[in-house]
């Protein structure tokens, strides 16, 4: 049986738990947050499989062969913190209000205003995340069929796959999918790192020829600039991904407030020890086969490295657990990425527009949402032709940050934020960033920085304003 048969199998055998978890979508709650009833185990897997994505396989290698440790403080590490932040100081106030998704929050904190645009913010920078799976699918189908089914015809063979057994369950088929997915992750990574760790001539010459050329330097360089840039690249996944329905799914997805706090913490810890591996099998190829790795490299091309290493130099069944791997990383994140954005449009935007909607209707529509929404980052991907795995995602993020993070907070922690101050903060936050984003200014600052500040300016400004205009009265 050759590697495209496998994978064929494994997409089939991801519709039968689609199939069996069907079974337990009764109402809309079952399929946006699993009848909040997942248990620990199942959190921390659906955590760490969504988090550790193709970038986090594809991406992350190529970056830290370009640059270092330095070059991935977004992703892993920042992303990995995300969650560990969300379970420590957001997962328990958010698990009490007993919402359906984080643009419930907005409107019973804000007002529908401010759910609305945070709640669109939210749909729109899932284009780049889903675009970079559906890319990165693509590439394995190319890779699989020796170069026989185009990277656009794989993308829509397996985003098609991943449709169907979301549409299926829900966030049952995302969670149960998710567990036997980290399960292939884990093994057939741990088992490849060793063997590749043997051929390079043991992990102890791996980690030296990383040290010789000076991949392990995690601090940027000692300028203001690098250290602007290097602080912003930190936060943009970490602070950008708090208030997405993806992350709050599996929150409100666990059967009480402590496994909501737990899960995400030890599923982001691991997701950071866990993605050390690709970087060690990065530099264990440009020992196996260094002048094909260096001309990958010279070629923009560093996101084929690790894959070229398992194809080419590795026998039969270590390709089956790499692409088995890879697969499950790119369908766990698909999958939810695809589920969040269609959740939070239908009861956030869409529910303004029909507010006598039934809880059967609401159903439908997230299913049929969903198709929309799978059809057009499939035309996204397209026009982001060229763009690296690793750049679609991580641009998905800064919107967010600038726009939706500061209202949060405040609204959690801070008991005089109110509408005006939730207002003031997007107009200057995603003011200011674009005006950075759009001129030269962008090159000495970084954009999302300027826009968080004057995001938290505008929270305080506006709320305090509005404080003093009612005390005056």
């Amino acid at each position: 049986m050759n590697l495209l048969s496998m994978v064929v199998l494994y997409l089939l055998g991801n519709i039968a738990i689609g199939v069996y978890a069907s079974r337990r979508v009764k109402s809309s709650a079952d399929f946006a947050v699993a009848g909040r009833s997942l248990p620990l185990g199942v959190v921390i897997a659906t955590t760490f499989a969504t988090w550790f994505a193709s970038e986090t396989v594809l991406g992350i290698p190529a970056k830290f062969a370009e640059g270092g440790l330095r070059e991935t403080i977004e992703d892993p590490w920042g992303a990995g913190m995300c969650l560990v932040l969300v379970g420590m100081f957001f997962a328990r106030k958010l698990y009490r209000m007993q919402l359906l998704t984080i643009g419930d929050y907005y409107r019973d904190r804000y007002g529908p205003v401010v759910e609305i645009f945070c709640s669109a913010v939210s749909v729109v920078s899932y284009l780049g995340w889903v675009a970079g799976q559906i890319t990165a699918l693509g590439l394995v189908f190319y890779l699989l069929s020796d170069k026989a089914v185009a990277p656009l015809t794989g993308s829509m063979i397996g985003m098609g796959v991943v449709l169907v057994y979301t549409l299926l369950g829900g966030m049952w088929s995302v969670a149960l999918t998710d567990a036997v997915q980290m399960t292939i992750i884990v093994i057939g990574l741990a088992v490849i790192a060793v063997l590749a760790g043997n051929m390079a001539g043991g992990p102890g010459v791996v980690i030296d020829h990383a040290m010789a050329n000076d991949l392990h330097h995690f601090l940027p360089h000692p300028d203001t600039q690098s250290i602007l840039f290097y602080i912003a690249g930190g936060l943009t996944i970490m602070l950008g991904s708090i208030p997405q329905q993806d992350v709050f799914q599996r929150v409100m997805s666990a059967k009480n407030e402590n496994i909501a706090c737990v899960g995400p913490i030890i599923g982001g810890i691991s997701y950071m020890v866990f993605a050390l591996v690709p970087m060690f099998l990065v530099v264990s190829a440009f020992l196996i086969m260094p002048e094909e790795a260096d001309a990958l490299l010279a070629e923009d091309d560093g996101e084929t490295i690790v894959p070229q290493l398992i194809m080419n130099h590795m026998p039969y069944f270590t390709q089956v657990l790499f692409f088995g791997a890879l697969l499950s990383a790119i369908m766990s994140t698909g999958s939810a990425t695809i589920l969040a954005p269609s959740t939070i449009f239908v009861e956030n935007v869409l529910k303004h527009l029909m507010p006598r909607m039934t809880d059967g209707r609401e159903l439908l529509l997230m299913r049929v949402t969903s198709v929309v929404f799978a059809a057009g980052t499939l035309v996204y991907a397209i026009r982001m032709e060229g763009t690296s795995i690793f750049d679609m995602v991580s641009s998905s993020y800064q919107v967010p940050v600038v726009g939706a993070f500061v209202p949060l907070v405040a609204g959690l922690y801070w008991k005089r934020a109110n509408n005006t101050g939730a207002i003031t903060s997007i107009v200057l936050g995603v003011g200011t960033w674009l005006l950075f984003m759009n001129t030269p200014m962008g090159e000495v600052f970084p954009q999302l920085l300027a826009g968080l500040i004057m995001a938290a300016v505008g929270m305080v400004v506006g709320s305090l304003v509005v404080a003093r205009t009612s005390s005056s009265r």
